[in-house]
Formats: structure tokens, sequence, C-alpha cells
């Protein structure tokens, strides 16, 4: 995409029609679809879950569960807490496409549902235990489901049950910010947007979010501007990865790749929520 977006840069003649992938066609040459759907094919072969995996039967259901009773836990009302559960659904796809305990042939520390390092994991789980009567008494079923999960997974890394990595996952990186969710709503009204939110860096964004005018807050610190472009934001060509600063609505349009995730993620939370 780097070289396409180079020579349409040069020749924009040269950019073609849209492309399956929902990728702008100034960056992705439509005529090797097939080759990078061989490509997603053999990554997916190669994160294959390990044989310990603890696999859920419901894994959309079980993410759009805990990350809406994390939610309820930390104080919200429902409507808010079901866009917690919703956002959790978007952040499992964009981490592992919507499958469960994956490894990463890319990295040797992230691993599972939610690619969290051993330490994550760990953090994760203890703030879930400082919740956990709290839940219990909000939802008993799902408390109940979690001690099963938690004696299932006893003997084995937890980041490969679906469910404790998940629950871990979110606790650890995500649940300190859903207490903000009815200002991340109001200021991002689009759902996509808000679940693009809990992809990007926490310390800038939540300076961001205190600012009061988020979309138009500017990122200029080379550090940020580095782990934009190691997430494949400001990645692309040249032009791109010139960029020394960019405002938060910059940075959300330039999260194009995605889209077409958070689009999945949305479809089978309305899915799931829809009446039998």
């Amino acid at each position: 995409m780097s070289t396409y977006k180079d020579l349409t840069d040069a020749l924009p003649a040269r950019i073609g029609r849209p492309n399956k992938f929902a990728i702008p066609p100034a960056y992705f040459d439509a005529d090797i679809e097939p080759l990078i759907e061989e490509y997603g094919t053999l990554f997916s072969n190669l994160e294959a879950p390990p044989a310990c995996a603890q696999d859920s039967k419901t894994p959309y259901k079980d993410v759009v569960a805990l990350g809406t009773a994390i939610a309820r836990a930390k104080g919200l009302d429902a409507e808010t807490a079901a866009a917690a559960g919703r956002i959790s659904l978007g952040i499992f796809f964009a981490e592992t496409g919507g499958e469960q305990n994956i490894g990463n042939v890319r990295s040797k520390k992230y691993k599972g549902s939610l690619q969290t390092g051993v330490r994550e994991d760990r953090n994760g789980r203890r703030k879930w235990a400082a919740i956990k009567s709290k839940l219990a008494d909000l939802d008993p079923a799902l408390a109940a489901r979690d001690v099963e999960d938690e004696t299932r997974a006893k003997r084995i890394d937890q980041r490969y049950n679906h469910w404790t990595a998940v629950r871990n996952g979110l606790m650890n990186a995500h649940a300190g910010l859903f207490a903000q969710l009815p200002s991340i709503r109001k200021m991002l009204p689009d759902e996509i947007d808000q679940m693009k939110f809990f992809q990007l860096i926490p310390t800038p964004t939540r300076k961001a979010l205190k600012s009061g005018d988020f979309e138009v807050y500017r990122i200029s610190s080379p550090r940020i501007m580095g782990y934009l472009r190691n997430n494949s934001i400001f990645t692309f060509g040249k032009a791109d990865r010139a960029k020394k600063s960019a405002t938060y609505r910059e940075i959300l349009d330039a999260m194009w790749l995605y889209n077409r995730i958070f689009a999945r993620a949305q479809a089978k939370f309305d899915e799931i929520k829809a009446p039998e």
C-alpha cells in the first residue's frame, strides 16, 4: 500500500476503482484483492489457537456481556453500559478479527482473545477481583459463569480461555475509560468513531478528552506519532509518514483500515441485540 500510495501521489490518474476491503483507492490496487485474501488465510492458519485453548460457544455474546457488566459496575446507566458492550465487541474484532484464543505470529508477547501480554493479563485479573463482589450483586448469572471459567482455566494461561482473556483484557486497558463514556459519546456521536477512540493510546487521548474540544486537539509528540504509524495510522506512503502532527479528527479519519472491522462488529452487535 505504501508503494501504491507513492505512485498515486505522483500520478493521480492511476487511482483505480473501489475495493472490497473499503481501503481508499489511492492506497490500494483492487486487482490484487485475491492475493490479499490468500495472505489473510495464511495468517489465520499461522495464528491458530494452541491445543490447550478453551473456546466459548458464545464468544461474541460473552464480550458484550462482560463489557456491559463492567460498565454497570462503574456506575453507568443501562443505555451507556450497552454502548460499552458494543465498543468491547469492536475492540475484540480489532484485536483478533473476531477469532477467539488466537496466537500472534508477529509477537511472542501478545496472545489470546484480547491480545494481551502476561503483565497486562495479570493486571486485569487484579482489577476484576476488586469489582467482583459488586458484579455478583448486579448480575448473579454472569458471576456464576465467571466462577465456571475461572475453574476451567485453573491449569492454563488465562489468556487462552476466551472468557477470562476478554475479562482481564477489558479490565486492564479499557474499563477505566468506560466511566467517561457519557462524555465520549457526546463528543463523538458516530458509533464507529467511538470504537476507534478505544484503539488509541490512552494518555494523550485522555488529555484530548479533557480539553473539551477533542477533534481539534493536536498531537505533535514524535513518540505518539510513531505509535500511530506502528498501528497502521499515517503509515502508508511517504506523504503520510512525513506527518509530524495531526488533530484527533485527522487521526480518526486516517483509521480507515478499521472501518470494515468495526462495521462487522457493529453488525454482530445488532444481531445479538435483535429481538428473538
